[in-house]
């Protein structure tokens, strides 16, 4: 089984497909009293731009997940966010990692407050691998829409340069993490945040190389 969803993510991203729906993705749902459930307008609005400009056909309500529930499975993608704490337990590391060993992705957007819990809890998940900066030419920045210069900053935070880290496991990108950019919010409806429709846009792009990269690969 454990190139099962390898396999099957293989089959899943088909452009036009006569099926309702060939795929869905999922939030992570996750312990230590960080607000997980952030930004409930960003994937929505995520999945209805990759379905209109990708021609994807991801349903387009995600689901939430738990972090220690086999269903992680079911969803080639699983994006995480939040402010604040976040703890997984020595079961949730290990369904974790075997999730994204078998073909799974992760992508975890610091929304603000998470990068502390989250890089410890990465190392729980991946303690003889080290989060690695993704260099500007990484392909996740050049998929259908070209960012030359890596991520781009859409909400200040501490103003400092957006980063994108990754764990590779045997040359693949199995998680994507995302710091001092705030992708979801960018992705929520304009009016959350006032942002403009530029920027919404821009973060827009953004995800939707993320998703085409973890598809196509």
């Amino acid at each position: 089984m454990k190139y099962l969803l390898t396999i099957i993510i293989s089959f899943i991203f088909i452009l036009n497909t006569k099926a309702q729906y060939s795929t869905k993705i999922g939030l992570l749902k996750y312990n230590g009293g960080g607000d997980w459930y952030a930004n409930p307008t960003s994937l929505k609005n995520l999945i209805a731009f990759c379905n209109k400009n990708m021609q994807t056909n991801i349903n387009p309500e995600p689901v939430n997940v738990e972090s220690g529930s086999a269903d992680i499975f079911n969803y080639p993608f699983i994006h995480m966010t939040g402010h604040g704490n976040v703890i997984f337990s020595d079961s949730e590391v290990k369904n974790i990692r075997k999730y994204l060993l078998s073909g799974g992705f992760l992508h975890i957007d610091d929304n603000y407050g998470m990068d502390i819990f989250v890089r410890r809890e990465i190392k729980k998940i991946f303690p003889e691998n080290e989060l690695k900066e993704l260099a500007f030419s990484n392909p996740i920045f050049h998929q259908k829409y070209e960012f030359n210069n890596g991520l781009p900053k859409i909400h200040e935070h501490d103003g400092k340069q957006p980063q994108a880290f990754g764990i590779f496991e045997n040359g693949r990108l199995v998680l994507l993490y995302t710091f001092e950019c705030d992708l979801g919010d960018g992705w929520e409806d304009t009016d959350v945040h006032n942002d403009s429709e530029e920027k919404h846009t821009t973060a827009l792009k953004m995800g939707a190389n993320i998703i085409n990269y973890i598809f196509t690969q």
